[in-house]
């Protein structure tokens, strides 16, 4: 499996100003592509589906630095929640 080195070091982003960062709340990374071991969408099993949140779970779990963060699965997401 294919490991991605993610890293915001080689990003050119202009910052955000004072009163932008005070609008921004959260962010969301969409996985748009399935993994190399499992079937695209319509093709996966609920027990692959599993999988998949476990290991996104995980790799989202070794975040360092600014990528770090709190992973909260769609599933069982209400309004508190995205607070």
């Amino acid at each position: 499996m294919h490991v991605s080195q993610m890293n915001t070091d080689g990003l050119n982003t202009p910052a955000f100003s004072e009163e932008e960062s005070k609008m921004l709340r959260s962010t969301r990374i969409r996985v748009g592509r399935n993994l190399d071991a499992f079937p695209l969408c319509p093709g996966v099993t609920k027990e692959q589906r599993e999988e998949i949140m476990r290991l996104v779970t995980e790799a989202c779990n070794t975040f360092e630095g600014d990528l770090k963060g709190t992973f909260y699965p769609l599933q069982g997401m209400d309004k508190k929640t995205q607070q």
